[in-house]
């Protein structure tokens, strides 16, 4: 547990200089970790593991945010990009794995019938939205989830400053699991609705067919389809969350895991809706790179021919249910919480049934000092072993019990050794 983090607290200090709020995304910044404990730059990874810029090394359950599903310098996907870096990265006209990437995703995808590719997931949930309102000739929206950065979601979020505050008026976000909520808002604008997008699941399960009967109201109503599947893509299953609950929308948004770690994205769908995109305009410089859709090539066929989705939901089940007994065991299961799916699990902290920020704050104080990089929930990947499960459920054992002595003892605000975690906007 003795560390320094020396050289982080002084690159953050250099980059207060020249980068607004120190980092190029908000959720890897130093708000969402206690600062004087957390590192704040990392320099390396192997597999599941990343070593700070001051040596330390961590287990690290965040995998870049979710895009890292192998591991990270995993030997497949670094093969193939060492392979096409040979040849080059960016051309002056279309590549052939473009052709190869994009057929491969029709055949694993169920309702993939054309592609097209983006570098983040903004670019392919802004990309949908933009089909969707040209083939249906509509301009309003329902929503629910997170969409990215782009003006026709973030003006619904409290980072909304630059940002038309019309275009407010024609998104308007429904409850999950309450199909009333989304029926009432067609009723509102019964011919205006051009799309519902939505993450398919998050930390809740649908419920009395939920997602079903979401897509019957979009029919009903002349409307379609958007599943926003840069989180669930290649973690729920090889198809994601529309093949694992069987509900196939008319377009979804790729992302994170298609190419484990390296940039890319994107918008798939049936060919009728997906064959307006040539005359909407959505052209990226980058939309072809090379060295990404060489890694998705390997990345989705190492997923397909290991079995990894199916390790990864097992790994995911033993860290979930480990912290969630260690936490009874504690007597802070009320408090402290993994909820979810395996495949990404987010940790809840409560305090008389209101979410605690300095509750989380500790436990990441705690279990970072431990040697595991946490930042409220997990992404597994296919290189967390067994041994990287014990370790850490070790570590969050030792955390649990330092919370319980310190709220046994009226002092959890004397516990925290930094600065506390911040919400970016989004409550998971």
């Amino acid at each position: 547990m003795e560390r320094s983090i020396k050289r982080s607290q002084a690159l953050l200090e250099r980059a207060k200089a020249t980068i607004p709020c120190q980092t190029q995304c908000l959720s890897k910044g130093p708000t969402q970790f206690v600062q004087g404990v957390a590192p704040v730059y990392l320099q390396r990874a192997e597999g599941s593991h990343v070593w700070d810029v001051d040596g330390n090394e961590y287990i690290d359950f965040m995998s870049a945010l979710g895009p890292i599903c192998l591991g990270y310098n995993y030997a497949r996907t670094n093969e193939a990009i060492r392979r096409q870096l040979e040849d080059g990265s960016t051309f002056s006209l279309m590549h052939p794995l473009e052709v190869e990437v994009a057929e491969l995703l029709t055949e694993v995808i169920p309702c993939a019938e054309m592609v097209r590719f983006g570098k983040n997931g903004s670019d392919v949930t802004s990309a949908a939205v933009r089909i969707a309102r040209a083939y249906t000739g509509r301009e309003h929206l329902a929503q629910w989830g997170y969409h990215g950065w782009h003006d026709w979601y973030a003006v619904t979020t409290s980072r909304n400053q630059g940002i038309p505050k019309q275009l407010a008026e024609l998104v308007h976000p429904f409850t999950y699991n309450k199909i009333e909520s989304l029926e009432e808002i067609f009723q509102q604008h019964p011919e205006d609705i051009a799309a519902v997008i939505m993450e398919p699941v998050g930390i809740i399960a649908p419920e009395d067919n939920f997602l079903a009967e979401v897509k019957k109201l979009c029919k009903r109503y002349g409307a379609l389809l958007i599943f926003d599947e840069v989180i669930t893509g290649f973690r729920w299953s090889l198809g994601g969350a529309q093949e694992y609950f069987q509900v196939v929308p008319d377009l979804a948004c790729f992302g994170k895991s298609i190419a484990n770690g390296m940039p890319l994205s994107a918008v798939v769908g049936s060919r009728e809706v997906m064959s307006i995109s040539a005359d909407v305009f959505f052209s990226l410089t980058f939309g072809g790179e090379c060295l990404s859709l060489a890694s998705a090539v390997a990345t989705i066929n190492e997923l397909r021919e290991k079995n990894v989705i199916e390790y990864i939901w097992r790994q995911g089940k033993r860290l979930q249910a480990g912290l969630n007994q260690l936490s009874r065991d504690c007597g802070l299961g009320d408090n402290i919480r993994c909820v979810g799916y395996p495949v990404r699990s987010v940790v809840q902290f409560e305090i008389d049934n209101i979410t605690s920020l300095l509750l989380k704050t500790v436990f990441q104080q705690e279990v970072i000092k431990r040697g595991v990089l946490f930042a409220g929930y997990h992404n597994l990947s296919f290189s967390h072993s067994d041994a990287d499960i014990q370790q850490t459920l070790e570590a969050y054992e030792k955390a649990l019990q330092f919370i319980q002595n310190a709220m046994e003892n009226g002092r959890l605000e004397d516990a925290l050794e930094g600065s506390l975690v911040e919400n970016v906007f989004r409550v998971v």
